[in-house]
């Protein structure tokens, strides 16, 4: 016969039971405060990086704490159950030295990343291929550390990315070609690297920002450049060849600055406009001259710079460039009288610059002196007198003028600056 077993009241639970209760109560697990395999990612990352004397950066990474999206440094969460969101590695304060170490691959395992940002620092190694696993991130910045090896093709795997910044590393190898297919991006800069090969024959539609400068690309520029582009600089490479695929650009690009490359033949009527406030075209092999001006020249506002310096332009100086307010055609061979219209711009103040020593110049208008403010340099013209020498600058040379035998034949009085 089976004994009966006493009746057990509902509220009475185990001693081991309750205890788990209590906790869960009053001590919430980290899982609920953020996702396991994000912490776990957290770990992985911080053990792969450290702080530079000077940086406390990780000194709120306690991986006791019940809240890391609370209380770690850089780390933003959203969702239920929250998950990282943004990770920024450092501080970016001007005087933090930043962080050491290397990017871990278990930056993969943040799955809702939409920012990942690391501040300057000294961080070396590659980037991780593992990146083109975060589908949704939208910015990607890695700057201004020692970053080696090449920009990993699976980055064109990031179908939302905006924002793309790998500059002031030692990337090497070519741009990939597979990230043309990135549809949302508006945001390329590359600066700053030791990358080189051919730009690919297609670049993102979408660009508004492309920033290659200072790197060892070569060859052509693409024939048909992405038309929302504001911002396009591949200054300090090896380029060359014609600038015709400037000429697909809208009226939206603002700066300009192909400097110190290689470019030939002549600069595009196109770009010599009032909304391209910043045209940086010096040191290449340009020729040809500049365009007549007309009723639709450009009227240049505060701030504009061109500078048309060191190439091989020729011709007559036209009222094209009158009113911008640095204008710098020093080191061609531009001959004739300078048009008035610029000296009206110095006398004014809209023209603050106006360098046009190391020409084949013959006169320059001038009656009366010009304003203690404007740098003007005439050196090394086909005219006497000079004025203007002393705001030349150094590089202008002592030869005051030309030699004559070196000059076009031309009427004495027309040398004058009267």
């Amino acid at each position: 016969m089976m004994m009966a077993q006493p009746p057990r009241h509902p509220l009475l639970l185990p001693p081991f039971l309750l205890l788990l209760l209590l906790l869960h109560l009053y001590c919430p697990a980290q899982a609920d405060r953020i996702n396991a395999l994000d912490l776990a990612a957290l770990r992985e990352i911080r053990d792969d990086l450290t702080d530079l004397p000077g940086t406390d950066f990780f000194s709120t990474w306690d991986f006791t704490s019940p809240d890391p999206c609370s209380d770690f440094a850089g780390v933003t969460c959203s969702g239920e159950p929250p998950r990282v969101t943004i990770l920024t590695l450092g501080t970016g304060l001007s005087a933090s030295p930043g962080l050491a170490g290397s990017l871990s691959p278990s930056l993969s395992k943040l799955t809702q990343l939409t920012q990942l940002v690391l501040f300057p620092g000294i961080v070396t190694g590659p980037i991780p291929p593992e990146l083109g696993r975060l589908t949704q991130l939208r910015v990607l910045s890695l700057t201004n550390n020692r970053l080696t090896g090449p920009i990993p093709t699976s980055i064109s795997a990031l179908r939302n990315l905006h924002t793309l910044d790998l500059s002031s590393n030692q990337l090497t190898g070519p741009l990939p070609s597979s990230l043309s297919g990135l549809s949302q991006l508006k945001v390329l800069v590359l600066a700053s690297n030791r990358l080189s090969g051919e730009l690919p024959k297609s670049l993102p539609a979408q660009l508004l920002h492309l920033d290659l400068k200072n790197n060892g690309f070569w060859g052509r520029l693409p024939l048909r450049l992405p038309e929302p582009l504001r911002y396009l600089s591949a200054s300090g490479n090896q380029m060359w060849g014609p600038l015709n695929g400037l000429q697909s650009l809208s009226s939206e690009l603002v700066y300009l600055d192909l400097s110190m490359n290689r470019f030939s033949g002549p600069i595009p009527a196109s770009l010599f406009r009032s909304t391209l406030s910043s045209m940086l075209l010096q040191r290449n092999n340009l020729s040809g001259g500049l365009p007549p001006s007309s009723s639709s020249s450009p009227s240049y506002g505060p701030g504009s710079v061109v500078d048309l310096s060191h190439n091989s332009l020729g011709g007559e100086i036209s009222t094209v460039l009158a009113g911008a307010e640095s204008v710098f055609l020093n080191n061609n061979r531009l001959m004739g009288r300078v048009p008035v219209e610029y000296i009206d711009a110095v006398r004014r103040g809209s023209t603050r610059t106006l360098y046009l020593q190391h020409n084949y110049l013959t006169g320059f208008p001038v009656e009366g002196g010009l304003p203690d403010s404007a740098s003007v340099c005439l050196a090394y013209n086909c005219m006497v007198p000079l004025v203007g020498l002393a705001t030349c600058p150094a590089s202008a040379g002592g030869q005051l003028s030309r030699p004559m035998n070196q000059c076009p034949v031309f009427n004495h009085n027309d040398s004058s600056t009267g």
